[in-house]
């Protein structure tokens, strides 16, 4: 069948395709019904073999959504009501089009702000309560390698079938109904849509949303009710949006506060904190300042995520799930046992937490496997999506704590290769909207503060630049013309800075950085050099940016 009747085949059929049937939920000991399926995506019986009929389905399938996804990225979408394409009362139309006011005012929401730290905390949030036995969604953003890791359904991300299902299902609607006056929505506000639709249409108990960027005019602020509120730490992060003070930033973080709506913060500086307290007192929301997560409470129990700084997210994470437990008459399914630890559940939750690209280590599987019959990883990879002057403090002084211990751990096992040398790497992008002149001085600072200096510095593209959304299409050819000069800037910054120039035990190094073409020609060089020195430790640390950390893992898990 030609292309184009294929498509038009798919269009007129995709929007009722039959729903797969529900899974139990994620706990064996809540027997939860599956949901009815959407009399939208119904499909009659008949017509179910028409609908696949000579279609592309699966992998094909797929990629023609990523595709269409594709066609939604334009420029940064900015608070902006001069822009008509982005103006936030859009929202409000995507809504009304797809018929998600009711949906949307059903859903029993815990929505998160911040400028680090917001993903981390939702993620905690949202294992307690799948732990308490609760059917969970889970909007988190960006994604690392698939698109639909930004959609957990009981801890996992949405199924391939059921992504495509729901994509179309909005996709037609939407296509139908705009046009000049009414353009079809940039790329994050479809996100969220399709997240509303998702989570509405799987009768979740609860919806963790994090948002995207700022609060005010996020496209997750179109939930005018939600059950409670939470805003972690504040920094200076995408300044060119949401203003060059930490008084403006936190007023757009602040838009998420709603009246009547019990709310939580973090310690923060005293001028973002300020502003806080103000918007809330206009509203009648007593804002409560959480301190940091005891560990003791977590009865020896190590946090899923790791970091000092994932105690001051757990901590908030804990009283958001504890206050949505309150306010949704449930707090009889937890059990405390002691008054100085948590109930069970939330001490299950935090440690079974998992969110990629924070705080990961990655030992490589491909140089590992052929050299080391000790245990001891030649090559390994510590990534971390840190994009924020103070985010990359907070990188370094992990990224110091742990390679120390694993010094430590070393020495202490008495095995051969304990005397082995270790030596630093940084593999390092970041965004063009991000300053670089802010970002490596505090890494790198931070890093020599605890005695940790970097022999090399390998500066790439993203990989993902040449893909679409995580598709399988591939890199330029080798006679294609790359454009290398932001990676180039980065490594004069780099040479500029005092700490740059002391590489193994301080001394000084005559080539301390290099610029990769692409991010495989960097892994395929670190790989080589492992290999042809086996006696030592190669510990990369891959930071700046969450795409590229993404990246690197979709490189290594090939």
């Amino acid at each position: 069948m030609p292309a184009p009747r294929l498509a038009h085949l798919r269009r007129l059929l995709l929007p009722l395709r039959s729903a797969a049937p529900h899974p139990l939920a994620a706990n064996p000991g809540l027997q939860l019904p599956g949901p009815p399926v959407h009399p939208s995506l119904l499909l009659p019986r008949a017509m179910a073999g028409a609908a696949h009929a000579g279609v592309a389905t699966g992998s094909a399938e797929y990629e023609e959504v990523l595709g269409c996804l594709g066609s939604l990225i334009t420029q940064k979408v900015r608070a902006d009501t001069g822009n008509r394409g982005n103006q936030w009362k859009l929202m409000t139309k995507y809504v009304q089009i797809l018929e998600l006011e009711e949906p949307i005012a059903q859903l029993k929401v815990i929505h998160v702000a911040g400028t680090k730290g917001k993903g981390s905390t939702c993620t905690f949030a949202e294992s307690i309560l799948r732990s308490c036995g609760f059917r969970t969604g889970l909007f988190t953003s960006p994604h690392l390698i698939d698109v639909r890791e930004r959609f957990r359904l009981d801890g996992l991300d949405i199924s391939e079938e059921k992504f495509i299902r729901y994509f179309w299902w909005c996709w037609n609607k939407l296509k139908d109904k705009t046009g000049d006056d009414v353009p079809m929505p940039a790329y994050f506000r479809f996100l969220a849509l399709l997240a509303f639709k998702i989570f509405s249409d799987e009768q979740v108990d609860v919806a963790v949303l994090e948002v995207g960027l700022g609060g005010k005019y996020d496209a997750t602020n179109v939930v005018r009710a939600p059950v409670v509120c939470g805003i972690s730490s504040l920094g200076y992060d995408h300044m060119q949006i949401l203003g060059n003070t930490l008084g403006e930033i936190a007023g757009e973080k602040a838009g998420i506060l709603k009246k009547g709506v019990p709310a939580y913060t973090v310690p923060q500086p005293e001028e973002a904190m300020s502003v806080l307290m103000h918007r809330a007192s206009e509203l009648g929301v007593s804002l409560q300042v959480v301190q940091p997560l005891d560990p003791q409470k977590l009865e020896d129990q190590p946090l899923g995520l790791h970091g000092e700084h994932q105690y001051m997210n757990a901590g908030l994470a804990v009283a958001l799930a504890n206050t949505w437990l309150e306010k949704q008459g449930h707090l009889d399914r937890i059990h405390v046992k002691h008054s100085d630890t948590l109930p069970d559940q939330f001490i299950k939750g935090l440690s079974s937490a998992c969110l990629r690209g924070r705080a990961q280590i990655v030992p490589d599987p491909q140089v590992n496997s052929e050299n080391d019959k000790h245990g001891n990883s030649s090559l390994v990879f510590y990534l971390d999506g840190a994009h924020s002057p103070e985010s990359m403090e907070t990188c370094a002084r992990w990224f110091a704590h742990v390679t120390n211990n694993d010094r430590i751990q070393e020495v202490s096992m008495e095995q051969p290769h304990t005397d082995r040398n270790s030596r630093k790497i940084l593999l390092f992008n970041c965004m063009t909207v991000r300053d670089p002149q802010r970002l490596l001085p505090c890494l790198l600072d931070t890093c020599a503060q605890n005695d940790i200096h970097f022999e090399q510095a390998l500066f790439v593209p993203n990989q993902s630049q040449y893909n679409k959304l995580g598709s399988l299409a591939s890199p330029p050819s080798k006679h294609e013309q790359i454009d290398l000069s932001w990676q180039l800037s980065l490594q004069r910054v780099w040479e500029s800075l005092p700490n740059s120039n002391k590489g193994l035990n301080g001394a000084n190094s005559s080539r301390t950085s290099s610029v990769f073409e692409s991010l495989p020609l960097a892994i395929q060089w670190l790989r080589e050099t492992a290999q042809q020195n086996q006696s030592t430790q190669f510990q990369v640390l891959v930071t700046g940016s969450l795409h590229l950390v993404g990246d690197v893992l979709r490189l290594l898990e090939k």
